[in-house]
This record gives C-alpha cells, structure tokens and sequence, in this order.
C-alpha cells in the first residue's frame, strides 16, 4: 500500500553559483518558474504546476540523481530492489530524474539489475494528477512507481510499522526538518542515504538564537564562516537522532548558498570509533577574531584568546559537528560518472563537487580573508592560495573553503595566521 509527506516540496535553493538550463517556460522572474510552464532538465520534460519552484536548485537535484545513480551501480549482487523514497516531491522531477537517469541511462551499462521501487509522495492532494502526468514516462517505461498524498509523518509512521525501509530517502521541505528527523531515520536502510534540506537560515546562523534552542537543541551564535557553521550543527542534530538509535553517520556532501543548507549522509549499521568525539563546541572571539574547539567529551576551561588578558570573550556555538563534510571518494565516484550520466551534470554541479572534493571540512576553523585584513589595518586581503601555500610550507594543514568564498581552513594557531598574513602583504608590496 503506497504512503506519504508533509506539505509540498519546496525545491529551495541552489549553490553559489545558478544554472537555468535548458528551458521552456513562458517566463522567470527572480529564479522561480512562472506558473502552468514546461521544464526540462537532464532527460526529464515535464510541467511545472502552480507550485514552488526554482530552476537554480538543480545542483541538489543532480547530486540526488548521481548518488542514486552510484548506489543503483552498486547493486548488481542484491536479491531485492532497491526502494527510493521522494518524500515531498512537488511536480515529482526528482523521483522522474531518478528513473530516467539513475536507473535507465545506468541499465544500459550494467545488465542484471533489478528496477528500484520509486515511492513518490505529496501531501497536497490537488498534486496527484500532475504528478501521475510527469511519472507517466517511467510507467512506459516499465519503471516502479508508488505515488502516495499523505502527510510525511503518516506515511513514516505507517512505514515503520510495516518493516518497510528505504534505501535513498530525499526531504526537502520548507523551514527546518528536524520534526522529521526520528521517523526518516526509523526507514532509513543501513548504507541508506539520506538527502535532507533546511530553509531556515535565521536559527543556525546566529540571529534566532532562542529558534537554534528550540529546533537545534543548541547554542548559535554569528560567525564569519555562518554557512559552515549552519551546517555542522545541522549535522550534530541529525547525528544525535541518528545515535538514539545506536547508528553512525557518514557524510558524504554538505554544502549551502545562504538560504539553503543541504547534507547527504550515509546511515551507517553502528557508529565508527570515537564517533562521539565529533560532537563539541566552537568558539570565537569577537573582540580579537580566535577561534577554538573542545569535544564535548572532553570539555574542560578554554584557553586564552588573542586578546591581552582580561579583554577576550569566547561566544560559543554548538553542539555542533567536529567531523569531516564530505567524503572525498563517494564525490570523486560521482564525477567519474559524468561520461556514463552526460546529461545528468550541470557545469554548475561539476565544479561544486569539484570544490567540496578538495576540500572535506577539517579542520574545521575557518577565517575571513577580509576580516584579518581589517583586523592587520591592511590595504587589502592577502590570495587565500598565497596563504594556503604558506601554512603548507610552514607544516600546517590549509585550503580555501569550498563552503564559502573568501575563506580560510587551517590548523594554524591565530597568531601565526596574522604573521604570515602580514608577511605576504609586505612580499606584495
């Protein structure tokens, strides 16, 4: 028996770069698709609806189509199907990208697998005709697909009760998800993915620090990496379901535009050793710009900051996650996959995961280039990849942020950052 999700998919937003594609649409006007217009994207044509939409979240999309695409690959030896779940689907173009291009353009390279199920799920009714229009090429096709228009709790509720568990789960939904968090989780395989999508930017970025209370569980304060911040914490709330529940976690891609906050994570059997050392704090220092982390296991009294003493002030965030963002072999899995998907990666998506390969989230303080040039009274911000070849070349680990630009990482204490800033500024000269 089909089931369901909460209210429409609201496909939100996309990375820092935007990509239209390939359009036929009566008009756009500020990213969203007018209403009653036809869409094309990767192998997929279909209508739009009345509904939310916009064109420049397709990164998210096409990372959705590519790890299905990888995980559907990685089933040839399976006795059952896979199952796929399109939680809060809205006109249904990520379940219909998924058959046509995970599963579809894939077969045509591996014979012998079994069609995965394809659950799609809307909660507004009115979505159903529209829905049952665009999956109707799948159908054709000989695609499986379970089209459901039931709140997201009750179709979770009704798949736990019945021992049905999903392989690939995508929420995406308006606001912050993490009502629904314990109830995915509890369908969520083991090895299953989880895409999940947060439009509320207020609460984990600092400036609804009684919202991050509430919906976090957690202390959020403002940040100059706010982005990567907003993340993490996103990632410890999920981890403390996910542990509840004696499983571990292992990301796979986080990453953000400022509106949206997006993570893919791979439900492990049971957590990894010291998993739980991935769970502190962070702390900054307003008055000088230091940064320092402590592991929630072995929190103690923090250090001093830069500041003379008896002037610095620690603001501190978290719980949040200490832990890596992405996996470096899962992303370059998806980009070797380009010759097989060619329509699947936008230019767009390709360099993102570029970006987030080369740079998996630790260590996990990040510093504005403009805020040190500010600080050091400097005429203007030193190259990020000038400072990254110096730290490297003084033993330190460095990149630029693939989260945010401008950005920083280094294990370098901060008053060595500020020398080495203001010796490559005087070599500039």
């Amino acid at each position: 028996m089909p089931i369901p999700l909460i209210g429409f998919s609201p496909v939100d937003t996309g990375i820092l770069d935007l990509h239209v594609g390939s359009l036929e649409v009566s008009c756009i006007q500020g990213g969203l698709i007018q209403p009653n217009s036809h869409y094309r994207e990767g192998s997929a044509t279909l209508e739009l609806g009345d509904g939310f939409f916009r064109a420049d979240s397709r990164p998210s999309r096409d990372l959705s189509v590519l790890l299905a695409a990888l995980q559907y690959q990685s089933s040839a030896n399976a006795t059952s199907p896979l199952r796929w779940l399109d939680l809060m689907a809205g006109c249904g173009i990520r379940s219909l990208r998924w058959g046509l291009e995970s599963v579809l353009s894939t077969a045509t390279h591996s014979a012998g697998l079994l069609p995965p199920e394809i659950w799609v799920n809307d909660a507004d009714p009115d979505r159903a005709e529209l829905l049952n229009r665009n999956l109707e090429p799948l159908r054709l096709k000989g695609g499986s697909i379970q089209l459901a228009n039931e709140p997201a709790e009750a179709l979770l509720c009704r798949a736990h009760y019945e021992g049905l568990f999903f392989d690939l789960i995508d929420l995406d939904g308006f606001g912050c998800p993490n009502a629904l968090l314990q109830p995915v989780l509890n369908v969520l395989a083991n090895e299953g993915v989880l895409l999940l999508a947060s439009s509320d930017g207020r609460s984990p970025t600092g400036h609804d620090r009684c919202g991050a209370i509430r919906r976090l569980a957690a202390a959020a304060r403002t940040h100059p990496a706010s982005w990567e911040v907003a993340l993490r914490l996103q990632m410890a709330a999920l981890a403390r379901h996910a542990w509840v529940l004696g499983r571990g976690l292992e990301p796979l891609a986080c990453f953000s535009d400022g509106r949206t906050f997006r993570l893919a994570v791979r439900l492990k059997s049971r957590l990894a050793e010291e998993e739980e050392r991935l769970l502190g704090l962070l702390a900054r220092c307003d008055a000088c710009g230091d940064q320092a982390i402590q592991p929630l296991l072995s929190l103690q009294g923090w250090p001093s900051c830069h500041c003379s003493p008896g002037y610095g002030r620690w603001a501190v965030s978290g719980p949040l996650w200490l832990g890596r963002l992405q996996s470096a072999e899962v992303l370059g899995a998806l980009l070797q996959l380009e010759e097989k998907l060619p329509l699947t990666m936008s230019p767009v998506s390709f360099r993102l995961l570029q970006r987030l390969k080369a740079d998996v989230g630790l260590p996990v303080c990040c510093w504005s280039i403009n805020e040190l040039a500010k600080r050091l009274a400097l005429s203007g911000p030193p190259p990020v990849s000038a400072l990254v070849e110096a730290l490297r070349s003084a033993g330190h680990q460095a990149c630029g942020s693939a989260l945010m630009a401008g950005q920083l990482r280094s294990d370098v204490s901060f008053a060595e950052l500020l020398s080495v800033c203001q010796s490559i500024h005087r070599a500039g000269r």
